[in-house]
């Protein structure tokens, strides 16, 4: 009986030694299961799966420029066949709504990982915001001119990298120049000679969209040799000149005269930039006052049209400084809220590559700030003609207060309905002045 006992006690441990194992075992296999639950329910944590790319990240790039989407997106499919772990999506907004709205988009870092600013008031409301990363120590800066990208720096520090370079100067029809024997002026006298020429001739001689791009273009040309020094705008907002004084209200004058002579368009002070771009790629107009940006478009619906740079010359020629304005702009940045800088930092340097850099120049009509690049396109090199003459970057960007940017810009509208230079500039120096008051 007794051994009996023994030899029960004996199964009943063995059977009990393998149960546990089992179930041991079974715990060990669950705990290493993606779905498997902990004893509340929830999840546990999943064992780390093998990498092939690096772990996946989700860059947001914003900008302003529409009509460069479809080469974007092929620029971008490119960077992610290079980098398998990284995927860009594209946001776009209208030049004027990204001016006005961008800075408020890119606070929590959930939107524009890789953002595009405007120099002048733009980029310092951005930079005081805190909201750029530092690029200065980036290997791509290499790959740009570097007197080309000085528009990007603050403080010593390059916050962002302008990547277009464009004349903010009139577009005119080199056909209908020549049709009517007329020389490109390079004088103000002569410039107002054409004009009436072409005018009797029964075409607009300048396509204005005062309603859109207009009075922040033109005004760069016409102001730039009746107030030469290129601090003007800078003293303007230290207080140091005025508006009122005469190289302003000049400028308004010479806006007035073109208006009140009949040069523009009728109605120019409401036109907006469709309708002026229309006027002139239609042939109805032989001078379209934008930049060298709107060339390309311009050839795209009008491929017959041949076409050149002219900046009006306000003075006498032995008084002029300057033959014409540029700037760089579309500055390519990262986001100092970013959770991926180094995948942020990265897109910029794909984007740097002269071979990448030469298919977005090259689909969209757009000179640019990175060395070596080939340009194929007539507009291109057309446009490429004007880095040997004598520029100036553009004065109205480098007004860094958008209130006093408005205002300015406001003046030239002004004069255009009815009000008279004198006015238009008191007016507008009125709000400089309670603007300097705030300081």
């Amino acid at each position: 009986m007794k051994k009996s006992l023994f030899y029960l006690f004996l199964i009943i441990l063995a059977v009990s030694t393998v149960l546990a194992g089992c179930g041991n075992g079974g715990a060990a296999d669950a705990s290493s299961s993606p779905t498997a639950t902990g004893a509340a329910g929830a999840p546990a944590t999943a064992a780390p799966t093998a990498k092939t790319g690096g772990t996946p990240v989700k860059l947001s790039f914003i900008h302003w420029r529409g009509e460069d989407v479809k080469t974007l997106d092929a620029i971008i499919k490119a960077f992610q066949q290079e980098n398998p772990n990284i995927t860009v999506e594209t946001q776009t907004f209208p030049s004027a709504d990204y001016q006005s709205s961008a800075q408020a988009k890119l606070v929590d870092g959930s939107v524009g990982d890789v953002f595009t600013s405007f120099p002048g008031a733009q980029f310092e409301a951005i930079a005081k915001a805190g909201l750029f990363a530092d690029l200065s120590k980036e290997a791509f800066l290499g790959n740009f001119t570097p007197s080309l990208i000085e528009a990007g720096k603050k403080n010593g520090a390059q916050l962002a990298v302008p990547y277009q370079l464009v004349y903010n100067i009139p577009i005119y029809n080199v056909e209908l120049f020549e049709k009517h024997g007329i020389t490109p002026p390079t004088d103000w006298e002569g410039f107002l000679a054409a004009a009436e020429k072409l005018k009797n001739a029964g075409i607009t001689p300048i396509a204005f969209a005062g309603a859109g791009v207009g009075p922040g273009q033109f005004m760069n040309p016409m102001v730039m040799n009746n107030a030469p020094d290129p601090e003007i705008f800078t003293k303007l907002e230290a207080g140091t000149t005025k508006l009122t004084e005469e190289w302003w209200v000049k400028t308004l004058s010479q806006f007035k005269e073109l208006n009140d002579k009949g040069y523009f368009q009728k109605d120019s002070a409401g036109t907006k930039d469709e309708g002026a771009n229309a006027l002139f790629i239609q042939g109805k107009a032989a001078i379209l006052a934008s930049g060298s940006y709107q060339m390309a478009p311009n050839k795209q619906q009008n491929p017959a049209l041949k076409q050149k740079l002219l900046a009006p010359i306000t003075v006498s020629k032995d008084k002029a400084v300057f033959e014409g304005i540029h700037t760089t702009t579309f500055m390519l940045a990262v986001n100092s809220k970013s959770k991926h800088p180094e995948e942020a930092k990265k897109f910029i340097e794909f984007l740097s590559r002269k071979e990448i850099a030469g298919k977005y120049a090259n689909e969209t009509g757009q000179n640019v700030t990175v060395k070596d690049v080939a340009y194929t396109s007539e507009e291109l090199k057309t446009i490429a003609e004007w880095a040997s003459k004598k520029t100036r970057f553009q004065p109205r960007f480098t007004i860094t207060n958008g209130e006093i940017q408005k205002a300015v810009l406001a003046s030239i509208q002004a004069v255009l309905t009815n009000k008279t230079p004198e006015q238009a500039a008191a007016e507008a120096q009125a709000i400089v002045d309670q603007q300097l008051g705030k300081k």
